[in-house]
C-alpha cells in the first residue's frame, strides 16, 4: 500500500493562487469516546464526498490522527471553500450544526481551523526522496532542474509566474 517514492529533488510551482485550509480537533475529554468518535467521522465523510466531486474544488490532502488531529487541505479558492462548507446537500452543515447544538461549549471536544490564501507567486517547495505529499500531491510537481537548486532560486521563478 506504498506510495512511489520519487528519488531526487522535486518542486511544485502552482503558478496561480491555492487556498490552504487546516483543520482539526481535539479530543479534552478522552474517556467521553462516543462524543469524540461521532465529531471525528464527519471528517471521513466529507473527505470522501469531497474526493468523489472534484467539481467541489478541493485539490488534495493529508490527515494526521491523534488527540489532536490535523488536516492539510489544498483548495481552488476560498470560494470553493466557502461553498462546500454552506452547500446544503454536501456532508458538512448537518454535522456542523448538530456538533454547535449538542458538543459546542462542553469542553468535551475542541474545533479548530484556518484559511490561508497563497499568491500565485512566491511559493517555494522541495521535496527530496519523497512520495507526492502536501502541495505537489495536490497539483503536481517536477524535478528541480538548473535555476531551481536553491529556496532563492524557487522563489526567484516562482515570481515570475
Amino acid at each position: 500500500m506504498g506510495q512511489e517514492v520519487f528519488a531526487g529533488r522535486y518542486t511544485a510551482t502552482p503558478g496561480r493562487p491555492v487556498t490552504v485550509f487546516l483543520i482539526g480537533m481535539r479530543a479534552n475529554r478522552w474517556w467521553k469516546l462516543g462524543t469524540v468518535l461521532r465529531v471525528g467521522s464527519a471528517m471521513g465523510t466529507m473527505l470522501r464526498h469531497l474526493s468523489q466531486n472534484p467539481e467541489a474544488g478541493m485539490l488534495g490532502f493529508h490527515q494526521w490522527l491523534g488527540r489532536t488531529t490535523m488536516l492539510v487541505s489544498y483548495w481552488e479558492s476560498p470560494e470553493h471553500l466557502q461553498r462546500f462548507a454552506a452547500n446544503r446537500d454536501a456532508p458538512h452543515l448537518a454535522p456542523w450544526r448538530d456538533f454547535m447544538r449538542t458538543v459546542a461549549g462542553s469542553g468535551d471536544v475542541g474545533v479548530w481551523h484556518e484559511t490561508y490564501q497563497t499568491p500565485g507567486s512566491g511559493i517555494e517547495t522541495v521535496y527530496s526522496g519523497m512520495p507526492r505529499f502536501g502541495l505537489a500531491r495536490a497539483i503536481g510537481h517536477v524535478p528541480v532542474s538548473d535555476g531551481l537548486n536553491t529556496a532563492r532560486q524557487r522563489l526567484r521563478t516562482a515570481g515570475a509566474a
